[in-house]
């Protein structure tokens, strides 16, 4: 029999190397805090290099958030590209373990498997610098079939950096809609929003029933300082929008209702995954049927554990936080 999956994601496949820094130590090295960079292969050898003690783990933001999703008791497949390094056989055994199928196994491909230095300062604050490596080149031809029976495709806007990844966005897209299934995006960032704004404004009109992102993406998307407004604009045209506000109360719209989703200030040990938990928490508590009030509950607990501890994914069982919460009994 065929596995089939509540949740498909694809999107760029990254080990996060993580590592507490300073303000001192990343003036020194020229990274531009809180902030995902782009970087050469060079330059990642050498950010390695300085690292001092740090953790590794399976990352990219769409893998992170079916990590979250799988460990809440869903069926999960993230579609990744990785090289057949040691770098790449870490990050497919990995997701394999912790229980999101990885279909595409690590392939004799020429550039390394993608990697993001992560310097985490006091603050919070994290500094991502990110090669892009075998992940980046996914393309149509690395989409395995493997949507039937699927109930949700979950996207990232970085795949639209480069062309192959707009092959794979779109196959995967029509696949799920044959299988009869949803699709999300998350905008990913504000560059993301900036750089591909007539693609994501037509792909929330079109092709996608739910979308996801924070204040300041939604805001450069539709290119206006009024959140309120911009998130009317998408409300309009895709039936379920989520945002986050750093810290602030959560907002979902969903035609005319308006959704508020409290959020509790939390000491944040490290923001990195705050958004990806956020999304595997809602998008979780949309594909099991729940309203959307206590959808964006799950997903504001997920982001609150998260932020919490280093690195990007959960270190409790969320289910058991839930629970505690009455959201689920």
């Amino acid at each position: 029999m065929t596995q089939s999956y509540d949740v498909i994601g694809i999107g760029n496949a990254v080990v996060d190397i993580l590592c507490h820094s300073d303000d001192a130590f990343l003036d020194q090295m020229e990274i531009e805090k809180g902030i995902m960079q782009l970087i050469e292969r060079d330059r990642a050898d050498l950010l390695y290099d300085a690292m001092g003690e740090h953790i590794r783990a399976p990352g990219g933001s769409v893998a992170n958030s079916l990590a979250g999703i799988g460990s809440l008791g869903l069926q999960t497949a993230f579609i990744g590209k990785v090289k057949d390094d040691e770098l790449g056989r870490f990050y497919a055994a990995t997701m394999r373990a912790a229980g999101t199928d990885f279909p595409n196994d690590p392939m004799a491909v020429e550039l390394p498997t993608t990697r993001s230095m992560i310097f985490v300062t006091p603050d919070g604050e994290r500094s991502m610098n990110t090669y892009l490596g075998a992940g980046a080149d996914i393309s149509s031809a690395d989409v395995p079939d493997i949507f039937d029976g699927g109930k949700l495709l979950f996207l990232e806007g970085y795949l639209f950096d480069k062309d192959d990844g707009k092959t794979a966005f779109t196959k995967a897209a029509a696949r799920m809609k044959e299988a009869g299934g949803r699709s999300a995006i998350t905008i990913s960032d504000p560059f993301c929003a900036e750089r591909h704004r007539a693609d994501f404004q037509r792909l929330i009109a079109e092709d996608m029933d739910i979308a996801i992102g924070n204040d300041v993406e939604w805001m450069t998307l539709y290119e206006t300082d009024d959140l309120e407004a911009a998130l009317d604009r998408a409300a309009e045209v895709c039936e379920i929008v989520a945002c986050t506000r750093s810290g602030e109360d959560v907002w979902v719209r969903s035609g005319s209702a308006r959704i508020t989703a409290p959020v509790t200030p939390t000491k944040v040990v490290d923001a990195t995954g705050a958004g990806d938990q956020f999304a595997a928490g809602f998008l979780y508590g949309v594909c099991a049927g729940h309203d959307l009030f206590t959808a964006a509950r799950m997903g504001v607990t997920c982001a609150r554990e998260v932020i919490s501890h280093l690195g990007p994914r959960p270190h409790v069982e969320m289910r058991d936080l839930f629970r505690a919460e009455g959201l689920i009994r």
